[in-house]
Parts: structure tokens; sequence; C-alpha cells
């Protein structure tokens, strides 16, 4: 299944964009979330909500893409995705920094999801919140 987005702004505290991801994110579809990812960054989006209802698989190219959406709205150049275990060796040493970064959150992520971001510690770059309206409340 293929990846779907839909994108909606938020206005509150703070203005968030909210992503929402529905079916599978993985090595046929991560590079154009990234990409979709690096226009909102260019026109203004600072705070990025990942709606993971709808996401059912996240893949290894998924971890990829998740870390290089935080590298992004840091203002940082995403990984390479060509870099092959290089790109996941980086997700590796930026999770066991143990630093939760704020500028992407993430609601609802289905228990498989949950479990792949939980054992490989990519969670911890990132504050999770059991729905959409928590989390946009959090920012």
């Amino acid at each position: 299944m293929a990846l779907a987005t839909t994108v909606e702004q938020v206005e509150g505290r703070v203005p968030i964009t909210v992503v929402a991801l529905d079916g599978e994110l993985d090595a046929s579809n991560f590079e154009g979330f990234i990409d979709e990812v690096q226009g909102l960054y260019a026109s203004g989006t600072r705070h990025l909500l990942l709606d993971m209802t709808g996401l059912t698989f996240l893949a290894s190219s998924g971890l990829v893409a998740l870390h290089s959406i935080v590298r992004i709205m840091a203002g940082d150049t995403p990984l390479d995705p060509g870099s092959g275990w290089g790109a996941l060796h980086s997700v590796g040493l930026d999770s066991a920094s143990g630093s939760t970064q704020t500028d992407v959150q993430l609601a609802a992520p289905q228990p498989s999801v949950e479990r792949v971001l939980q054992r490989t510690g990519i969670d911890r770059l990132f504050r999770i919140h059991p729905d959409r309206a928590t989390a946009i409340d959090a920012f």
C-alpha cells in the first residue's frame, strides 16, 4: 500500500502543520515524503505533527525519513538516502544521544509502528502522544 499524506494547518499558541500519514512508509516512498517535508519547511513550517493513526507499516527507510525530517525542521541537511547503512548508523547515534527535540512530534502510532520506534530507539527523539488533540495541545 502506498503512503498518502494529508497536510493541515492548525493555529494555536504556535502555528502547527499536521501531516496525517496513511498506508506504509517504506523504500518505495520515503524520499518523496522527505521532499514533501522539505517543501513545507521552505514555505515556513517550523512545528510539525505527524499523525500516525493511519500508518500501518514503518520500514527501516521510514526510520531514515523520520530522522531526516527532524534534521530538516532543525534547519540541517537531511540524510543522504543513498548512504544506506550510514544513514541508519546516524539515526542510531542521534537516538542514543538521549535528547528529545520538540519541533517534530508524533501522534497515535499503531502498536506495530510504536514497537518499531521503541525497538530501534528512535522514539527517544520524539514526544509521542496518544492522539492528535493531545499532541496539538502539547505544542
